[in-house]
């Protein structure tokens, strides 16, 4: 058999077994979106089942003969052929080390505490979560042991998410980043313009969700989002799965906070680009898989806040925003309308949180997950330590945990890890920020003009199409010049907000 022909064969497997996968999110976003209330136990056996033929397809033997002739040393294979080896390497040796029923047992565990968690949520009752958040945890570490990162589970599981990535070089990046922050933090804060800014947000009230439904897909249709290939719709928690053919988002609408429902559909937005920018005939390979979710945060927070944020987009869109909500926007002139859009105010809900604080919660989240791996925390005390946390580094208490350790669904369904990729990806955004306006000065004047066209080419060239190539850390070299490191970040939050607050 040729290199060649085993190279194609290979590459149909491990693009089947993607392909199954990928329906494993259908259910997933189905289940946030459409799921009757009743359902729940029969939603997690499709999950489990399914997980089990995902986990057949992934390991199977066949892939393994391949991937044995294909890395002889005599081989002769393309860069790109090597990059896709690698992760089909990568892939089936972590499918084949994991026993099928225990695969089965975490997908149903994942499906059974989403709802677990919206019912705690829902309840303010961590007791009641406690139980499932320790089982978590439990499969979690399980599932470091079996892949040979036992006494590193917590390193396995940033690397799970950012290939490459180690607590060590989280803590140290999240500590430079920290000692910046919380005195810019408070500079904005003591500002005058603070209250200025509170009170112009507090002006925007009473937006019908259909005006707000109106202007959202209008925004991120302009922003290059391809509603051929993806959708939105409401969820408890916004988010963004799937694929380039067929992206689903979510978002949420409050008739008093406007701005919730449309920053959050950009972010995802953001998420939905990078997925439609990925080479489709690649699809399931290392060519046509994204990079990591640092890498995937970086573009959900570059379009929703760099972009989004500037005066360049509001200038476009401010007309439109005005046009539809009239009344509602009659007691703001722009440059109050522009402040509210950057307000800056702690708050003890991160997906509510302003672009300068939102780190805050980031750093807080990783200091949890690092105690929970060493044991040093135990699941039970999480709500104090939570309270403590926020008192210390954003300096507020929750009052209850539906605002505190409850708020967030990551880790209902074992997604330790995660939370790094934002904080992450905002450093890698603000690299590409600035790179970007070396590249293309004018670029706020295009975003004035309604034209996203060159930023959105760019990224697609530069981040969409590399796949898997490269890593976080070696994308920010290769793209920007410079190792991925906060001092761009704060670079940004010192430019736009001190010229807000402190000028």
């Amino acid at each position: 058999m040729s290199l060649d022909t085993a190279f194609a064969e290979l590459t149909s497997l491990v693009q089947r077994a993607h392909t199954l996968g990928t329906v494993g999110e259908l259910l997933g976003w189905d289940e946030q979106v459409n799921l009757p209330s009743g359902a729940a136990e029969q939603r997690a056996a499709q999950h489990a089942a399914l997980a089990e033929a995902v986990h057949a397809a992934a390991s199977e033997r066949r892939i393994g003969e391949l991937l044995v002739e294909l890395q002889k040393p005599d081989g002769a294979l393309s860069v790109d052929q090597q990059a896709v080896v690698a992760q089909a390497r990568k892939d089936f040796d972590r499918a084949t080390k994991l026993p099928a029923e225990f695969v089965r047992e975490k997908a149903a565990q994942g499906s059974r505490g989403y709802h677990a968690w919206a019912k705690a949520k829902a309840n303010d009752d961590f007791a009641s979560y406690a139980p499932v958040l320790e089982k978590n945890l439990e499969f979690a570490k399980r599932e470091a042991a079996y892949l040979g990162w036992g006494g590193r589970e917590y390193d396995y599981m940033l690397d799970k998410h950012d290939p490459g990535l180690t607590a060590a070089a989280v803590d140290r990046l999240f500590g430079e980043l920290k000692r910046e922050l919380v005195p810019l933090v408070r500079e904005i804060t003591a500002s005058p313009t603070a209250a200025r800014a509170k009170t112009a947000a507090g002006k925007l009230r009473g937006f019908p969700v259909e005006g707000q439904r109106t202007f959202l897909r209008e925004v991120t249709e302009k922003i290059g989002f391809d509603y051929g290939r993806g959708r939105i719709d409401v969820s408890l928690h916004p988010f963004c799965s799937g694929t380039g053919s067929d992206v689903r988002m979510t978002t949420r609408f409050k008739e008093d906070e406007p701005l919730d429902s449309l920053f959050s559909s950009i972010h995802e937005t953001g998420h939905g680009l990078y997925e439609q920018g990925l080479p489709a005939a690649q699809l399931g390979t290392a060519l046509g898989i994204h990079a990591g979710m640092a890498v995937h945060e970086s573009q959900s927070r570059l379009w929703e806040n760099q972009v989004a944020r500037s005066r360049g987009f509001w200038r476009s869109f401010e007309p439109r925003f005005r046009a539809l909500f009239p009344t509602q926007t009659a007691a703001l002139n722009a440059e109050e309308l522009y402040l509210a859009v950057n307000l800056v105010e702690p708050t003890l809900i991160r997906v509510d949180a302003d672009e300068v604080t939102y780190n805050l919660h980031i750093i807080l989240r990783f200091e949890m997950e690092k105690m929970l791996f060493t044991g040093e925390l135990a699941v039970r005390d999480l709500p104090a330590a939570w309270r403590e946390a926020s008192r210390e580094i954003l300096g507020l208490e929750p009052a209850n945990d539906r605002t505190g350790v409850l708020q967030d669904v990551h880790w209902s369904d074992g997604a330790f890890g995660y939370f790094p990729s934002y904080c992450l990806g905002n450093m890698l955004a603000a690299q590409l920020w600035y790179r970007a306006q070396e590249l293309r000065p004018g670029l706020e004047a295009e975003f004035a003009r309604g034209d996203f066209s060159w930023l959105l080419c760019w990224l697609r060239e530069q981040v969409h199409a590399q796949g898997r190539r490269f890593d976080a850390l070696e994308l920010a070299r290769r793209v920007t010049g410079a190792e991925l490191s906060p001092k761009a970040l704060v670079r940004y939050l010192r430019e736009r907000y001190g010229a807000l607050y402190l000028g």
